[in-house]
C-alpha cells in the first residue's frame, strides 16, 4: 500500500523463481491479498478467527502438527499454482484452514451476516457462493477446499479406517523446534536438583529449627 514493493514481485511465477532464483515469491504469493477494500478484510478476518481457533482447538499443545500443515497445505498449493498458473495463494490458504476447522467442527451452527443459517461444514461452500457474488474466480476457493479436504482426509479420515494408518507424520525436527520435550517419567534427579534440596527450602528450615 505504500509502493515500496509492487505485486509484481511478489506473486508466483515458475519461471523467475527456478530460473532467476528469486525463491521469496514460494512465500510472497501466500502474503498478499489485494488492495485495501472489502475483500482484503474479509480474507484477513477469516484467516485470523479460523487460524486462532484451529491453534487453541484442535492444535493446542501441538504446534509442530500445526506447522506441518502449513507446509503440507502449501506445498499441494504451490503444485497446483505451477499448472493453472494463479499468482497469488493467499485465499486459498484461507479456505483451507476454513475446511478444516469446519470438518472438525461438524455440529457447530453458523450464521453468515445474519442471511443464512448452516452447519459449519458448508462455511467453506458459503464463502465460495459469496466469492463468485463478489465476481471473484472460483478457482482459488475450490484449490483451497480440495487442499483442506485431502488434508482432513489423510489426518482424520483414512487412520481410523479399517487397514488406514496415518500417512502424514510430523517431521521430529519441527518437534524439535516447536513442541515442548515431555518429561521422562524415569528421570531420577540428582539430590541437589531435587525440591526438598531447594536453597529457599533450606533456609526455611533453618528458620524454623535455629541451632
Amino acid at each position: 500500500q505504500l509502493e515500496f514493493i509492487t505485486p509484481f514481485q511478489l506473486y508466483f511465477n515458475p519461471d523467475l523463481i527456478f530460473r532467476k532464483f528469486q525463491i521469496w515469491r514460494l512465500i510472497t504469493n501466500f502474503l498478499f491479498f489485494g488492495p485495501l477494500g472489502f475483500s482484503f478484510f474479509f480474507n484477513m478476518i477469516f484467516l485470523y478467527r479460523y487460524c486462532r481457533m484451529l491453534e487453541e482447538g484442535s492444535f493446542r499443545g501441538r504446534t509442530a502438527d500445526f506447522v506441518f500443515m502449513f507446509l503440507f497445505g502449501g506445498f499441494l498449493m504451490t503444485l497446483f499454482g505451477l499448472f493453472a498458473s494463479l499468482f497469488f495463494l493467499g485465499q486459498a490458504f484461507t479456505i483451507m484452514l476454513v475446511y478444516v476447522w469446519s470438518r472438525r467442527n461438524p455440529y457447530i451452527r453458523m450464521n453468515f451476516f445474519g442471511l443464512l443459517n448452516f452447519q459449519a461444514p458448508f462455511l467453506p461452500w458459503v464463502l465460495m457462493g459469496f466469492s463468485l457474488l463478489l465476481g471473484n474466480s472460483i478457482i482459488i476457493d475450490l484449490l483451497g477446499i480440495a487442499v483442506g479436504h485431502i488434508y482432513y482426509f489423510l489426518e482424520d479420515v483414512f487412520p481410523n479406517q479399517p487397514g488406514g494408518k496415518k500417512l502424514l507424520l510430523t517431521p521430529s525436527f519441527l518437534k524439535m523446534v516447536f513442541d515442548t520435550p515431555e518429561e521422562d517419567p524415569n528421570y531420577n534427579p540428582l539430590p541437589e536438583d531435587r525440591p526438598e534440596h531447594q536453597p529457599r527450602d533450606r533456609d526455611q528450615n533453618e528458620q524454623q529449627h535455629p541451632q
